[in-house]
């Protein structure tokens, strides 16, 4: 609901058009009310029909969700550096290899073979859907790789 809400917010700033011309804003407007209904229905489902069949909700898993909150900022930290520290970009072959390690430990189960193949299919991936075919400009390698 709340994001349907911002994004409806966020449209009344461009101008709407209309149904035969529509503007910049109509889209978001339109995306956004469409959540915001769809979200009351969930949550008016949720709270007024009687479940007799569900289950109850279980602890969180504190340690899937630290590695794959980690390995996502540790990904974006290679692809755009952070320069307040002074780390310049990894690139996005250190950076695949790097997510997938660091994601990898959110299981219960870590084998560094499946891990090497899978990274290393990724990254190949990556390298041809974003650098060769989409011709996109961030780093590849680390800049003193390329240097």
């Amino acid at each position: 609901m709340c994001v349907g809400i911002a994004f409806a917010w966020g449209a009344s700033a461009y101008p709407l058009g209309s149904g035969a011309r529509m503007g910049p804003g109509y889209f978001p407007l339109v995306l956004g009310v469409l959540l915001a209904v769809l979200g009351v229905a969930i949550t008016f489902n949720a709270m007024v029909t009687p479940k007799e069949d569900g289950d109850k909700v279980g602890a969180i898993a504190w340690k899937p969700l630290f590695f794959i909150i980690a390995a996502n900022l540790v990904f974006g930290a290679c692809i755009g550096g952070l320069p307040f520290i002074g780390l310049k970009p990894l690139g996005l072959i250190v950076g695949i290899y790097l997510l997938t390690y660091i994601a990898s430990h959110a299981g219960d189960e870590f084998n560094i073979k499946e891990v090497a193949v899978l990274a290393t299919i990724l990254a190949a991936l990556s390298y041809v859907a974003f650098i060769l075919l989409l011709k996109l400009q961030f780093p590849v390698w680390p800049a003193y790789f390329t240097a």
